[in-house]
């Protein structure tokens, strides 16, 4: 889990469990909600930056992304 996360707002995330189906969402539950995408976008961001860092670039590319997903999700 990333350790030194911002707070990020959590209005976002319980649209997105309403729109899930969620009729009702605890603040907790956004919160957790909220610390997990947290850290999964860190995970899909580290391994994008050593994609294109291998591909001799310092700009991340819509590929590197793709690629990453993939990487971290098999």
């Amino acid at each position: 889990m990333v350790k030194d996360k911002e707070k990020l707002p959590l209005t976002p995330f319980e649209r997105i469990l309403r729109k899930a189906g969620a009729k009702r969402v605890s603040r907790g539950a956004m919160k957790e909600f909220a610390a997990r995408m947290a850290d999964y976008a860190h995970r899909l961001s580290a391994e994008a930056a050593l994609l294109a860092n291998h591909a001799g670039r310092k700009t991340i590319i819509e590929s590197d992304i793709r690629m990453a997903r993939k990487k971290i999700t098999s």
